[in-house]
């Protein structure tokens, strides 16, 4: 794993990364990454007809703020998906494959529309 100037992991530039790859890039186990996906909805690595997973890069960025939230903020797990929740559309880089005008799938949506529900909840109290 190698850091760029401000001490956080660089990512490699390339479209799809494996899970060995990234584990390495995180710093973490590779049973952890599959733990994180079913916490975290965001992260959705692509599979191959294989089975095996190809994470892209923004799904690294976010491994990569998952991991920060966790280890060094101490965040719990809900913590960290509030926090990522409320920040959703700024922490996460757009996937240079999907074509401009992509559609956003339904997790998107939903996530986005908990936020506004969250904050509307939160205006009425």
């Amino acid at each position: 794993m190698t850091a760029d100037r401000s001490g956080e992991a660089a990512v490699p530039d390339k479209f799809y990364f494996k899970i060995g790859e990234v584990s390495d890039i995180a710093g973490v186990p590779s049973y952890v990454l599959r733990f994180w996906e079913t916490e975290f909805k965001q992260i959705k690595p692509k599979r191959t007809e294989a089975g095996q997973r190809l994470y892209r890069r923004q799904d690294v960025v976010l491994i990569l703020k998952i991991k920060q939230l966790l280890y060094e903020k101490k965040f719990t797990i809900e913590g960290a998906r509030q926090h990522l929740r409320q920040r959703s559309g700024r922490a996460v880089e757009p996937d240079p494959l999907d074509p401009p005008g992509t559609p956003p799938d339904l997790t998107d949506i939903r996530d986005e529309l908990i936020r506004i529900r969250d904050m509307i909840d939160a205006h009425r109290r």
